[in-house]
């Protein structure tokens, strides 16, 4: 019981620390202080969190715990977090603490999920089976933001016309502006463009501890990694003023179109994702 009730917490450490990413990447793009000052709260807790954990250890085998990969691993996840603190809190280093974050989300994954870990455990397939749901998911509420990309992006399309062509009636009243739908296609995209890599990091550590045998070069693998750097270098090049108007609407589509292709189509061509 007591296995399974540290199993549920440290997974819980891992759905914060993700869901503190998705707002700290929707800060570094939008310069929101809300979503920053929300991220900085559940990064918080997950340091709170890991230094019980880490207390209790330390009581627990009367030693520091730096001797094997595994501990090495955790304390060096533990670190990087309490640095990313420091950086946001003491010296407003935003960007840098980002990135700190990405790499400690990883470590603190592996930590979680590490083979040895599993198999040690008295709860390994429980284990095993509930990375694959996390993974799942994140991947799901990431196609669903896009998908609400794509929706934003077609009424942009028909807002545009209907405006262009001066036919309104009060049948349209119900749309968004134009600005109201360009900036929910933005909104949509930075909140999945996390969720997708949460779920490409999940994904591979599930791999990598109940497959045998997997390739990095797998079709859908790859072209999920494609899927998430097309969603960034729309971002970026938003970012820039290179997209406006109905050519940053167009671009929606057709990235998911993409989106659709991966979803339906990219397990049919992979040699482990098998959900058909």
């Amino acid at each position: 019981m007591a296995d399974l009730t540290m199993t549920r917490l440290h997974e819980i450490m891992v759905v914060l620390q993700s869901v503190s990413l998705v707002f700290y990447f929707i800060d570094y793009l939008n310069k929101d202080r809300h979503a920053h000052r929300i991220a900085v709260r559940l990064l918080s807790i997950v340091w709170l969190l890991q230094t019980v954990f880490l207390v209790l250890y330390i009581v627990e085998t009367k030693r520091f715990p730096i001797l094997s990969l595994f501990e090495g691993i955790y304390f060096y996840a533990w670190l990087i977090i309490i640095l990313s603190l420091v950086l946001q809190i003491i010296f407003r280093l935003d960007l840098p603490a980002f990135f700190l974050n990405v790499i400690g989300f990883i470590f603190m994954t592996i930590h979680t999920f590490a083979p040895n870990q599993i198999e040690q455990s008295a709860v390994g397939d429980t284990l095993r089976s509930e990375l694959l749901f996390i993974h799942i998911t994140f991947a799901l509420l990431a196609y669903v933001a896009f998908s609400l990309s794509f929706v934003f992006s077609t009424l942009y399309l028909i807002l545009y016309r209907v405006l262009k062509k001066k036919k309104w009636t009060k049948q349209f009243s119900r749309l968004p502006s134009l600005k109201q739908a360009e900036t929910g296609m933005t909104l949509s995209i930075l909140v999945g463009v996390p969720l997708l890599f949460v779920s490409l990091v999940l994904g591979l550590e599930w791999a990598y501890v109940s497959l045998e045998v997997f390739s990095i070069a797998d079709f859908k693998i790859v072209s999920s990694f494609f899927l998430l750097v097309m969603y960034i270098v729309v971002l970026v090049i938003k970012k820039r003023a290179r997209f406006i108007g109905t050519n940053y609407a167009w671009v929606h589509i057709y990235a998911f179109l993409f989106v659709l292709i991966n979803f339906l189509l990219g397990s049919q061509f992979s040699q482990f994702h098998l959900w058909y």
